[in-house]
């Protein structure tokens, strides 16, 4: 089984360097052999069950030894099919992924990595993330955390 672990630690920083509690749990992860993204707002850990499972103690030990007052954890299995977007998406919304779907040629959730970024972009130029909600449907659209949308959303910022 391959899991999926979003891991936030508290308190948020706004601008500049990263919190070093965020940086100490991103390292322990590596250090298990964790493929890991790691965006402002939190961390996003893959590997097997067991790989997965046995580092989460160090994981926030680390954070909690660099000054985190919080950890939150959540876990999702992979290797299920991700979930179809709610029906109750805001219209203009649902307009706008299948827009881009159509663009790119497949459903959100089974695009690649680079494919997943791309979607984001266009989402964002075409105004989807000013919408409510839009980035937990756009996550759940991708199949993918709300912490993954908000790192890509960084990385074309950078």
């Amino acid at each position: 089984m391959e899991l999926e672990a979003e891991f936030t630690s508290e308190p948020f920083q706004g601008e500049g360097a990263p919190p070093e509690h965020a940086v100490r749990a991103r390292d322990a992860a590596r250090e298990a052999g964790l493929d890991t993204d790691f965006g402002p707002l939190g961390t996003l850990a893959r590997g097997s069950a067991d790989q997965l499972v046995n580092a989460l103690p160090a994981i926030a030990r680390a954070a909690l030894e660099g000054g985190a007052t919080r950890v939150t954890v959540q876990l999702r299995r992979t290797d299920e099919p991700a979930p179809t977007p709610p029906v109750e998406l805001n219209t203009a919304l649902a307009r706008l992924i299948a827009d881009v779907e159509r663009e790119l040629g497949a459903k959100l959730g089974d695009l690649d990595r680079p494919d997943k970024q791309r979607a984001v972009r266009l989402l964002r130029e075409r105004g989807a993330f000013s919408l409510r909600k839009s980035v937990s449907a756009v996550a759940e659209a991708l199949g993918v955390t709300r912490f993954t949308v908000y790192n890509y959303l960084n990385r074309e910022v950078d």
